[in-house]
């Protein structure tokens, strides 16, 4: 059973792999010992080591520039002297955003830390900011500079991680699918005005799809609103594709009343998606196969392993874990809804947290009045978040410094306008 951390998780990885006898925890695999540059280098796309390992990465996927060597071989020390320097020398110029699942060793120089769509949001409260520098995977990296003013830079320090996750779809399957949906669906509303299909998408997803929804109808939601959001589209359409993580889809959906038997799957290798006439017909949540290979992690064997070392532990869980994780819980949320929870807990809680690790070791280390473990004995960091190294924020800090933009984000019209429609549609959604 994991016990409450006192370092970073990169800093236990490293040392992990050189055979600390201090160290009992286990890393998924020795290769996150190593800098990201080493899977940048690689002639196949590879999302690199973690969560995502063994998922196949689209051939279409972003490719990383070379990392100079100066800041491969730097150390941790002059790294850090090199970053705030640069960062001194920008000032309001720069602001450096992290996300929750970032590790120690970025998250220390962000302005800001949290969600996808509040570090988004954070990005609009310094207009003054030339450049916005996004510690997180590419799609967040898009959201800020859907929201960032045309004068503003948004940059990915490491953008060789696909612009999805895993299994996630693109935007040709994802028409393909539409296209086979409006086929077979009636074309005309019925009594009530509401159209056959309403498409709903995850926040954390490309650009693309999001700009997809905001051409046919559809809208944006998070972990935190998604009910809201099925409760706006409900009211439009008789039915919903949710796209792309099933889990969160399902988990959600179920809350809100609906039968798992009317939430089929859509496998878009497989004929109607590998459901029925039927299944279809009688469809109020279409669940495109994909997942958080991250939250699919964790199992209800874990859960009962926790209550039985602490009896009194509170198990809290994301909802991309799959359901039966989701029912096996004492709650699942956001991770500001993790964060909150812990934050207004009496001293002397036990948590259980199925979350990426990065947040969890933070906050046993912020928290150390609780007990706070994750629920996975591995360590297995998210692939695409681990990807982002103080040596990529130095040189990008540095290049601007430079007066040089490098692995700038940007989004075209033709998507960042539909894709504003669809953000704007779940912004105004109340529940």
């Amino acid at each position: 059973m994991n016990t409450p951390a006192t370092m970073s998780v990169d800093t236990e990885i490293q040392l992990i792999v050189a055979g600390d006898p201090a160290v009992t925890a286990e890393a998924c695999t020795p290769d996150l010992a190593d800098g990201p540059w080493v899977f940048d280098a690689l002639p196949m796309p590879s999302y690199g080591p973690g969560a995502s390992m063994a998922d196949p990465i689209p051939a279409e996927a972003p490719r990383q520039g070379q990392l100079p060597e100066e800041y491969k071989t730097a150390s941790k020390d002059e790294l850090d002297a090199r970053i705030r320097a640069a960062k001194e020398t920008l000032g309001d110029r720069v602001v450096v955003l992290g996300h929750f699942y970032q590790r120690d060793e970025v998250v220390q120089y962000a302005d800001f830390v949290g969600d996808s769509f509040q570090l988004a949001n954070a990005a609009l409260t310094v207009p003054q900011a030339e450049a916005i520098v996004f510690c997180g995977v590419h799609f967040m990296a898009e959201t800020a500079d859907i929201l960032a003013k045309p004068s503003q830079s948004v940059i990915l320090p490491n953008s060789r991680p696909a612009a999805r996750w895993p299994t996630w779809p693109t935007s040709t399957p994802l028409k393909e699918a539409w296209a086979q949906l409006q086929e077979f669906y009636e074309t005309e509303p019925d009594a009530e005005g509401r159209v056959p299909l309403i498409p709903v998408t995850y926040m954390n997803s490309s650009a693309a799809l999001r700009g997809f929804c905001g051409r046919n109808g559809g809208i944006v939601c998070t972990s935190s609103n998604a009910a809201t959001v099925l409760e706006w589209a409900f009211e439009r359409g008789q039915r919903v594709l949710f796209f792309p993580d099933q889990h969160l889809g399902r988990n959600t959906a179920k809350a809100m009343g609906v039968p798992l038997e009317r939430m089929p799957m859509w496998n878009p290798r497989k004929p109607l998606g590998g459901s029925t006439v039927d299944e279809l017909v009688d469809a109020q949540v279409i669940l495109w196969h994909g997942f958080c290979s991250v939250h699919k992690r964790f199992s209800v064997a874990q859960i009962e392993k926790a209550r039985a070392a602490h009896p009194d532990v509170r198990v809290i869980v994301h909802p991309e874990c799959p359901m039966p994780v989701v029912d096996a819980a004492d709650a699942a949320g956001s991770t500001d809804f993790i964060v909150k929870a812990i934050q207004a807990a009496p001293a002397g809680s036990t948590f259980a947290i199925g979350t990426e690790i990065n947040l969890v070791q933070r906050l046993a280390n912020e928290y150390p009045q609780h007990t706070i473990f994750c629920l996975d004995d591995v360590i297995c960091p998210c692939s695409t978040m681990y990807r982002i190294h103080p040596g990529y924020l130095a040189w990008v800090l540095e290049e601007l410094v430079a007066g040089r933009v490098v692995n700038q984000i940007t989004v075209g019209d033709d998507v960042a306008v539909p894709a504003r429609v669809a953000l704007e549609r779940m912004l105004a959604a109340r529940p």
